[in-house]
């Protein structure tokens, strides 16, 4: 253990599905987690689920898409504990419906998928990143989707080509300007300790996906928590599923 103490780790839209079992499992490798959501009951309700098996969790109200919850976030953060070692941009928002071609969406549900997906997520890394600069070697993973990879897309072998898929554009671009946020910030922190990647959790059965999908929960945790505790030797600027490379 660093002489820092315990790592600290903040996983946004944390009170269900990958989210949670991404905080479960960095608790579980002695990882001082905060749980954040957006409403107040069900975060407090997550974090006291893993407390109780003897988890170190605290809830964090963060509503990423309001300005104001993030500035309070990060004064808590700050005030609470001085750095943040790993942040885990998991929130994510799907108000799609299958089954409609790309052209028939409409364009108000552009602007709510982007608004959480891409916005909120610049938004939380921006303002944690001073935090972040404090850690010995901070780790910032982006939840993305095999749906983010342009290549993937026009591949006729993978589940994306299909119109079932084809029927969320507006959450396929959000996730393919999720993966270019990644590499632009990896970039800009080249010289630093700091990490920057974007995973694919893989076709978790989740709500988001209403009960579809390939993978239990925990295994869709897997690549977030791996990428989250990267050693000095590990990758940055990459997009990643259990520990193989997507195409972008």
């Amino acid at each position: 253990m660093s002489e820092y103490g315990p790592k600290t780790a903040l996983v946004t839209g944390a009170t269900r599905g990958i989210g949670f079992e991404t905080a479960r499992q960095l608790a579980e490798k002695g990882v001082r987690v905060l749980l954040s959501g957006r409403a107040h009951g069900p975060t407090v309700e997550a974090a006291r689920k893993l407390r109780e098996s003897g988890l170190e969790v605290d809830p964090l109200v963060l509503d990423v898409t309001n300005t104001d919850s993030v500035s309070a976030a990060v004064a808590h953060v700050e005030d609470e504990h001085g750095r943040l070692d790993i942040l885990v941009n998991n929130a994510g928002s799907r108000v799609e419906k299958y089954g409609r071609n790309p052209s028939e969406q409409p364009l108000r549900q552009w602007r709510e998928t982007f608004e959480v997906n891409l916005f909120g997520l610049v938004g939380v890394t921006s303002s944690f990143l001073p935090l972040i600069r404090r850690s010995e070697a901070g780790r910032i993973v982006n939840v993305s989707s095999l749906l983010g990879s342009l290549t993937r897309h026009s591949d006729t072998d993978s589940y994306t080509y299909s119109s079932t898929f084809k029927s969320l554009p507006a959450y396929s671009a959000s996730k393919s300007a999720v993966n270019s946020w990644t590499v632009h910030v990896a970039f800009e922190l080249r010289d630093t300790p700091i990490k920057v990647n974007s995973v694919h959790p893989g076709y978790t059965r989740t709500d988001m996906n209403e009960g579809g999908g390939d993978l239990e929960v925990a295994d869709g945790a897997a690549t977030s928590v791996r990428m989250a505790l990267l050693d000095g030797d590990g990758p940055t600027g990459s997009y990643v599923h259990m520990g193989e490379t997507v195409p972008w």
